[in-house]
């Protein structure tokens, strides 16, 4: 017979969020085991995606908070400098570029902040490698390579039986396993959301010269070009286009991809090299509609994708992770049953109405910027002027973009679960 083990919380999903999320509520005394159909070694791949994060100064609190500041600052470069710029597509037939351009200080949030940057650029692969030795040392249990093959609820408890046949007993299971969730579709979830006709192209390219700490975001027809800050004078590039061209440049000669780039670059920085591979992820938004069913909790991507253009993706997940792993500590606390509707109901009123905002905000950025129409951008160049102009506005946008605002779980705020 397979063998069955009891937990308080089975979390399907061993990536950056389930892992987070598996950290903080050990940290709240809940015993959690996670699993994961890739092997957990594979978190600790040098080049797992070519991905990195601009990480806002409250979600590098929480990392602080949950033991991975020491590893995550060498690698972390502050972002103290954002400037944004409404551009066109290159070329000797192109118009000048727009005069309107949109400039955020750390400085100016300052006094707000205690000194901490608008955020950090980490490579993704920092990020995995700093919570797999955290999960290791935290003696948290991971089955991978794994896949969970069913997921049954009923009054009293979740049954989660993985491929080999095994099962895992909890009051609750989380899916923190990406759009694809399992989870979510055992639990009949539906998802809202389209596609974008667009692909991130993903690159670290080497500097000629220091960056400054300044990240750099022109909107181009085709969409969003970032240019984001790294350790060892690099940058990350995410880079906008059609799917087709998108691919086109993925697949292209290191010579013509780098001609491509110059093009945009100009002579930016003195130059840049491509260093590693690139990668292209297509780009679509995916907005659950239930945050929490019967016995299951859904987390980052399982939740909600978005548009990168913000770089809020993995915010916004570990936000979630923070807010849910504080519900259930607490239910824990009061002697609660961790799957019962009332508990999940706290976390779902927490996050809801922040990840459908953020969502449909990032969706219509992303549509105002990603196109030449005449009036339109006349109207978001007059935008982005009256915006640069008024200091308090300004400084708002920036305390959000940090994630400092609204009704922040502990973690965020620096602080332990419990």
């Amino acid at each position: 017979m397979a063998d069955t083990e009891r937990y308080d919380i089975v979390i399907a999903g061993a990536g950056l969020t389930g892992a987070a999320f598996a950290l903080a509520a050990a940290q709240g005394g809940l015993k959690v085991v996670m699993v994961d159909p890739q092997p957990f070694s594979a978190q600790m791949a040098p080049t797992f995606d070519g991905r990195s994060t601009a990480v806002a100064f409250s979600t590098f609190r929480m990392l602080d908070a949950l033991g991975l500041g020491e590893t995550l600052r060498p690698h972390a470069c502050r972002m103290d400098h954002i400037l944004v710029t409404d551009g066109r597509r290159p070329g000797a037939a192109s118009r000048k570029a727009s005069p309107a351009f949109l400039r955020f200080d750390a400085d100016e949030i300052g006094g707000r902040t205690g000194g901490e940057p608008l955020g950090y650029m980490v490579e993704n692969r920092r990020i995995r490698v700093a919570l797999a030795e955290a999960v290791t040392r935290a003696g948290i249990e991971v089955r991978a390579p794994a896949t969970v093959a069913s997921v049954e609820t009923d009054a009293g408890k979740a049954t989660v039986t993985l491929a080999d046949g095994s099962t895992l007993i909890a009051p609750l299971v989380v899916g923190a396993e990406g759009r694809g969730s399992t989870v979510r579709r055992a639990a009949g979830i539906e998802t809202v959301g389209w596609g974008y006709g667009q692909s991130g192209v993903v690159a670290t390219v080497r500097l000629g010269r220091d960056h400054g700490n300044i990240a750099h975001e022109y909107f181009l027809p085709s969409g969003p070009f970032a240019i984001l800050p790294l350790t060892d004078q690099r940058a990350s590039l995410v880079w906008t286009e059609t799917t087709r061209r998108g691919e086109a440049l993925r697949d292209a000669s290191d010579e013509a991809f780098h001609a491509h780039l110059m093009r945009r670059f100009g002579e930016f920085l003195d130059g840049a090299t491509v260093e590693g591979p690139r990668f292209v992820y297509p780009l679509a938004l995916s907005l659950a509609e239930k945050l929490v069913a019967p016995r299951i909790a859904l987390i980052g991507d399982a939740a909600h994708g978005v548009h990168p253009v913000a770089g809020q993706g993995l915010n916004m997940g570990l936000k979630d992770a923070a807010a849910l792993a504080e519900v259930l500590a607490e239910a824990a606390r009061l002697g609660e049953d961790l799957g019962a509707e009332t508990v999940l109901e706290r976390y779902a009123r927490w996050r809801r109405f922040d990840n459908a905002a953020l969502a449909a905000g990032f969706d219509a950025f992303v549509r105002l910027f990603s196109n030449d129409i005449a009036p339109v951008r006349l109207a978001r160049d007059l935008g982005m002027a009256a915006v640069n102009r008024i200091g308090p506005l300004r400084r708002a946008f920036m305390q959000e973009a940090g994630g400092a605002t609204g009704d922040l779980p502990r973690l965020l705020r620096g602080e332990a679960v419990v």
